[in-house]
């Protein structure tokens, strides 16, 4: 039995819209990878409050490696694609070690899901011993007392932790918090200091830092130029507007692929409304679509024409490509080159290699 249905109408559109697109090698520089099993599953503490929305989790039980690879090859057929992988926000210790036996095993990098709670020494002995090239961290690690919207950056990515990321010029995946998302003047504030005071991280603003509608973006950028060397994934992000804006700010040397998997094997079609996103979704496919205030249902004659998120993303990025005339070695390098280049030169730095 297939891991899920590839249509006539999702082949129409990879085959007529995306294959000559993008180019044969590919890699995903945002994956998640994780057994169900090792899943840290204590019922909710008094007065626990939810810090995540819903939707994505309605996808996929887990993600093996196996079943990534399986997604990639039903996707993108004819190409050769690989991944930077790293564990899910609701696991922890045993998906690290996964992850890590992954990475081993396929040749695939990894970075370390990272707890702001450990120690600098821990950290960089669990980035060493599993071979990680760095770390991913999520909101969700921080204290509970800490409101959701008050979260800040170096709640999550302390500074003992960038002392040893910066020491080993090792790979910060960064999905920023706060409401404001990309233009929060927060987050614009310790992004330049994380920077400033840790300059050989190679610092990921992983989603173009959530700005999943222009409103998001706002004047983001006129900050954030003042940081040339910064990277940015347009990962589970459909917004032409913002995917437009970080190429021409940033340029497609600093701007990767990636695919928040499993989460865009999800079938949807994003919108923008109330400047905010709604993800439109075939009926019944995922519950009940009032679980969660980013859902919406279409008719089933309307669902017929709604494809894979991955593919929404990527016709997001062909027609900003388009827009701002970049080159087929452009495209090559957001699909492909950058990611691999970046990996490269944190491997080197951390492992001499």
């Amino acid at each position: 039995m297939a891991l899920f249905e590839v249509t006539a109408y999702d082949k129409k559109i990879y085959e007529e819209e995306l294959k000559d697109f993008l180019p044969d090698k590919i890699l995903d520089v945002h994956t998640h990878v994780w057994l169900d099993k090792f899943l840290e599953k204590k019922p909710p503490q008094p007065g626990f409050v939810k810090r995540t929305v819903t939707w994505p989790s309605l996808v996929a039980l887990d993600n093996s490696i196996e079943d990534l690879q399986e997604t990639y090859r039903l996707m993108f057929p004819g190409k050769d694609v690989k991944a930077l992988m790293f564990t899910s926000r609701g696991a922890w210790e045993k998906n690290n070690a996964y992850v890590s036996e992954c990475s081993r095993k396929t040749g695939w990098p990894a970075l370390y899901y990272s707890d702001p709670a450990e120690s600098a020494a821990d950290l960089e002995k669990h980035i060493r011993e599993g071979g990680f090239l760095g770390v991913k961290c999520y909101l969700n690690r921080t204290p509970m007392y800490l409101p959701e919207a008050e979260i800040r950056i170096f709640d999550f990515f302390p500074k003992n932790h960038l002392e040893v990321l910066d020491r080993m010029g090792a790979i910060a995946m960064l999905h920023i918090p706060r409401h404001g998302r990309l233009k929060d003047p927060v987050n614009l504030a310790q992004i330049l200091e994380l920077k400033r005071e840790f300059p050989k991280v190679k610092l990921v603003i992983a989603h173009i830092g959530r700005a999943y509608t222009a409103y998001d973006v706002g004047n983001a950028f006129d900050t954030l130029d003042q940081v040339p060397d910064l990277m940015y994934d347009f990962c589970a992000n459909c917004c032409e507007y913002a995917i437009t804006e970080v190429l021409k700010h940033a340029g497609p040397k600093h701007v990767m692929f990636g695919t928040d998997m499993p989460i865009l094997r999800m079938r949807t079609h994003r919108i923008e409304e109330n400047n905010t996103y709604i993800n439109l979704v075939p009926p019944g496919l995922y519950g009940d679509p009032s679980q969660d205030p980013h859902l919406r249902e279409v008719t089933a004659e309307e669902a017929e024409k709604i494809t894979f998120f991955a593919y929404e993303e990527l016709l997001a990025f062909k027609r900003a490509a388009e827009k701002l005339g970049l080159s087929r070695q452009d495209v090559e390098d957001v699909m492909y080159n950058n990611a691999v280049n970046m990996i490269e030169d944190a491997r080197k730095s951390i492992y001499g290699e």
